[in-house]
């Protein structure tokens, strides 16, 4: 077992999305991966896909899913719950900054873009 301090793992920034990540294969996971992100007001992620898993808990802004030809309206205190290979983007369409937590199964949590490729993010492994 292992406590660690969240402010004591490292902080990546892209436009818009502050990443940490909370736990990994670096903490011993075979089949797990937490993120912590933020993400600013009207500020998106790329449209992408994992080939795992996605559960992510929204606790502080509202915004919109785009999963295929469909949006979804999501608010704070929800969960989105996302298949593997279902090509998605998170939208903050609020005024406020979102908080999110993300647990991913699978370590490292891969992320590809819609045609397939592997997407460079500075928090990939």
């Amino acid at each position: 077992m292992a406590v660690v301090a969240n402010d004591a793992r490292q902080v990546f920034e892209i436009p818009g999305i502050r990443h940490q990540t909370l736990a990994s294969r670096a903490d011993g996971l075979e089949g797990l991966e937490v993120w912590m992100q933020t993400l600013a007001p009207g500020a998106a992620t790329p449209v992408h896909y994992h080939e795992c898993e996605e559960v992510i808990v929204v606790h502080r802004g509202s915004g919109h899913a785009v999963i295929g030809e469909e949006t979804i309206p999501f608010g704070p205190n929800t969960t989105l719950v996302i298949p593997e290979k279902v090509i998605h983007q998170l939208v903050n369409g609020d005024g406020e900054e979102m908080f999110l937590v993300a647990a991913l199964s699978e370590t490292p949590a891969r992320v590809f873009t819609p045609d397939g490729e592997p997407l460079a993010l500075p928090w990939g492994s």
